[in-house]
């Protein structure tokens, strides 16, 4: 079993902004997968299950809010008998450029709410992150919150699905190669496009 968590707001105003990058992650994985979404208010989440090469995953994205997101993966583990080591979680990464990916076997919050809350109802650091980039640019003015809120733009639209895109793949290679090979074959800083 593997569960599958990416972060965001729930809201149609928090819908195409970089703070939900998670979301949109887990959107795109699940388009792939053949996966539907269903309301699952006892874990406070949008679940679905998907069954592949034999192996249940699980996709949640708790609806609690971002600061609160441990209150929806907590009880969902627990319920599910599932450990730490199962679980990835799929955040905003404000201090990576946008684009990139960077996947980790452990660590800490980092400064993130979402990984906060989830660390402290989950009990251990001991789980693996992907994390997508949604770095300022040069000459961005706006401060952390409302840059991380803000609507995306056309251009910026186009390269977080993107990267939602790409932290799918790696996710699939999480699930199948392990953390090593994820971490070799996308934690690369990404190439400019032509």
């Amino acid at each position: 079993m593997k569960v599958l968590v990416g972060l965001g707001n729930p809201g149609a105003q928090y819908a195409q902004t970089p703070h939900n990058l998670g979301f949109l992650a887990l959107d795109a994985l699940a388009a792939q997968l053949g996966a539907d979404w269903k309301n699952e208010p006892r874990f406070k989440a949008l679940v679905a299950k998907v069954l592949r090469k034999g192996e249940t995953l699980w996709l949640l994205k708790p609806q609690t809010y971002m600061n609160l997101s441990g209150e929806s993966v907590g009880p969902f583990l627990k319920y599910y008998g599932a450990s730490a080591d199962d679980l990835l979680v799929l955040s905003d990464d404000c201090d990576l450029p946008p684009g990139q990916l960077r996947l980790r076997p452990a660590g800490s919050a980092g400064g993130h709410n979402g990984l906060k809350s989830i660390i402290a109802h989950v009990g251990t650091e001991a789980f693996a992150r992907l994390r997508l980039g949604a770095g300022r640019r040069a000459g961005e003015r706006r401060g952390l919150i409302d840059f991380v809120l803000h609507r995306f733009s056309p251009e910026e639209a186009e390269e977080a699905a993107q990267t939602a895109q790409r932290a799918a793949e790696a996710t699939l290679c999480w699930i199948d190669c392990g953390t090593a090979e994820a971490q070799n074959r996308y934690n690369a800083p990404r190439q400019p496009n032509p």
